[in-house]
């Protein structure tokens, strides 16, 4: 076969197919023989993608010779080499460290750095990934959804030059004040300390300058290596891999549009508001843009700052209660949330309270799925094993080999363990996870807001973990149930839903007379008929008539026999092969029949099975 790729796009793919080999799915790369890919021009190289840029060039198979330089590759970085001559990113000073291949514990870890070093594109996979209990084990996953990425800030004539593109004055005239230094800086973007016209100090989000092509550019990279594996690898076709990456694109294009987050801050803050203990950062809409977000500042420090005797000294159950209850009615009630909560993302403020900041990446959830939601969080939480387990069932979409008895019994046994223990010992979103992972191993397609909300409430622990190591969310859940219920019903009986229910009523009201009219008018004129859908008769009758006559054409060659055997002690001139000749010719014509009703009845059955077995491929 033969595959078109982009010459500049090279480095990337080398980059993605060294990940692969390195971290055990080299099956991939065998399965779509892209293992086996190597240049028809060697000349086509890093000048060929200055000259040729938007061409394409053709690639011929070549068993095994890229695998081998890729395996020789992997080998070296795990001995401590750097990414090699084809990574488009380089190792930086204190990059990740490289475990042995037989290190099977660091292995998680060593992914999530791999990722990060890749660069921003591939951290956020990898926080996609961490959201799918389907694709990767729990510890994968527990690793993948604590990746954070760590870079250097970029300069502050960058900065000057966006913020005066979006917003279309100098930063000296909107700004009384502007910090050069960044208080923190990311892969997408930086924070700077500013005080506006009128006193208030404000944190400005500037987006990294060019990220969004760089980005761009990664997803097309992704986008064509999703596809050839949907097309020839055998887990591409499995799990479709091209619309999962559309998810995941839909995603990231959104977190790089800032007006989206400051739309979450308001949405977030507003749902949230009658958590005293609970702060949101809210946006200054007329300073926010695609790439430029203003919003309130926080004075604090990060939770994962807090020294021992601080939390000695601040009285941290409170705050984790009101948190974990926040997160809840985020989830159960709004279905709306903030789904990467991890305990960077949470600041300690000076007068006591919790600061949420960064919805970038925030999950929704539809009525049902929180209903399911609901119900397997009371499940857990209360011990019902079973119960938990039917939930999980009727979250999950059932697949050829679907196994239902066997996630009944795992998650029960899940359960079961979970019940007695404290934070400290184990999460309830390890537990999600875990969940999870179990049905999707027992034959069960997974929604990926299952997994997101594991991830969540497995950041939420920790968090609850670091303002008071006692706390115990089990019970906590249990307190809070009585409320999620009142509110969801609440929101249930909105004032949209009563009048739409009331809308409805009326449309009843006002056709019921004339539908009464009708139904009488047809039954007094014996016009009422009732259709049910039930046995096809005329099938039924010609498969009765087949019988029929399949019993009939047996009996008359039962009689046949019968009337020849009779015959034959009747001595006649006219004999055959010394026999009575009549009695052979009913012997013979008795014969022919039933092999042809044998012959007809074998055939018939042979056809039905075939046609069975294709329909159930089918299905």
């Amino acid at each position: 076969m033969a595959l078109f790729l982009k010459p500049e796009h090279l480095p990337r793919y080398r980059d993605i197919a060294r990940l692969l080999l390195k971290h055990g799915r080299g099956d991939l790369l065998h399965d779509s023989q892209f293992d086996s890919l190597t240049l028809e021009d060697q000349a086509v190289g890093a000048g060929a993608a200055s000259s040729g840029a938007g061409r394409s060039f053709h690639v011929h198979e070549r068993p095994g010779e890229i695998l081998q330089k890729q395996r020789d590759a992997a080998e070296f970085d795990r001995a401590g080499g750097a990414h090699g001559n084809g990574s488009s990113t380089p190792q930086k000073d204190g990059g990740p460290h490289r475990a042995a291949a037989g290190d099977e514990a660091n292995r998680p870890a060593q992914l999530a750095n791999d990722l990060e070093a890749m660069g921003p594109t591939f951290v956020k996979v990898g926080q996609f990934l961490s959201t799918r209990a389907d694709l990767l084990p729990g510890p994968y996953l527990e690793a993948l959804s604590r990746l954070q990425d760590h870079v250097e800030p970029f300069g502050f004539d960058e900065v000057e030059r966006i913020i005066t593109e979006e917003l279309g004055v100098r930063i000296s005239k909107a700004f009384a004040s502007f910090e050069q230094e960044p208080v923190a800086a990311a892969s997408l973007g930086q924070v700077h300390r500013a005080e506006l016209r009128n006193g208030c100090i404000v944190a400005v989000k500037v987006q990294r300058p060019d990220i969004h092509d760089q980005i761009v550019k990664d997803l097309e990279v992704l986008e064509e290596i999703a596809g050839f594996l949907d097309q020839r690898a055998r887990l591409g076709r499995k799990y479709d891999f091209k619309s999962m990456l559309s998810e995941f694109r839909k995603s990231l294009l959104r977190e790089l549009d800032y007006r989206q987050e400051a739309r979450n801050l308001t949405i977030l803050g507003d749902n949230l508001a009658r958590f005293h203990r609970i702060v949101v950062p809210r946006p200054v809409a007329d300073y926010a843009t695609s790439r430029v977000l203003t919003m309130e500042f926080i004075h604090g420090r990060k939770v994962t700052a807090l020294g021992p005797l601080t939390q000695m000294e601040m009285d941290g159950a409170p705050l984790a209660e009101e948190l974990s209850h926040a997160y809840l009615k985020q989830i159960l009630v709004d279905g709306f949330f903030q789904a990467d909560p991890h305990p960077g993302n949470m600041f300690l403020t000076d007068d006591g309270r919790l600061a949420i900041i960064d919805l970038g990446m925030v999950g929704q959830l539809a009525p049902t799925m929180q209903e399911n939601l609901l119900k397997l969080v009371l499940a857990i939480s209360e011990g019902r094993g079973e119960d938990a387990g039917d939930t999980v069932i009727k979250i999950g979409a059932p697949l050829s080999d679907a196994d239902p008895s066997k996630v009944r019994r795992q998650v029960g046994e899940m359960v079961m363990q979970f019940q007695g223990l404290r934070m400290r010992e184990i999460a309830l979103g390890r537990l999600l996870f875990d969940a999870a992972r179990a049905a999707a191993d027992a034959g069960y397609r997974m929604p990926r807001e299952l997994t997101m909300l594991g991830k969540t409430l497995l950041n939420v622990d920790q968090v609850g973990r670091q303002l008071d190591p006692e706390f115990d969310p089990n019970a906590s859940i249990r307190r809070f149930a009585s409320e999620v219920m009142r509110e969801r019903m609440l929101k249930s009986i909105a004032p949209g839903k009563l009048f739409a229910g009331l809308l409805e009523l009326k449309e009843f009201a006002e056709n019921l007379p004339k539908r009464l009219n009708q139904l009488i008018d047809a039954i007094s004129q014996n016009r009422l008929r009732v259709k049910v859908d039930a046995i096809n008769e005329v099938l039924l009758m010609e498969g009765l008539q087949k019988i029929a006559n399949r019993i009939t054409l047996g009996l008359m060659v039962s009689a046949m026999i019968v009337g020849a055997a009779l015959l034959m002690r009747i001595e006649t001139s006219f004999r055959i092969l010394g026999y009575p000749g009549l009695a052979i010719l009913f012997f013979l014509a008795a014969g022919v029949i039933a092999f042809i009703l044998m012959t007809n009845i074998l055939l018939k059955d042979l056809r039905a099975a075939k046609e069975n077995v294709r329909a159930l491929l089918k299905k």
